[in-house]
């Protein structure tokens, strides 16, 4: 089973992004109604998680499946 979400340090670890590009991309992705965005602190430091949206994982599954057919049609 995959993650249910996943925070920004670990998002910027795994896709090898900058504080500043992650957070451009996410804005977007939320902005789209792709993810959504918890934000809290702990302690005094700031903690953003991010989980994706019914519509994000419908619309990530029709990429996935257009990118099958490109890729079965060769």
């Amino acid at each position: 089973m995959a993650n249910v979400y996943a925070d920004f340090k670990i998002l910027k670890e795994l896709l090898g992004s900058t504080d500043g590009n992650l957070a451009s991309h996410t804005k977007a992705l939320e902005k789209a109604n792709y993810i959504s965005v918890e934000k809290q602190f702990i302690g005094r430091k700031p903690y953003t998680r991010y989980s994706a949206t019914k519509l994000g994982k419908a619309e990530f599954k029709k990429r996935i499946e257009a990118l099958e057919k490109l890729i079965n049609k060769t």
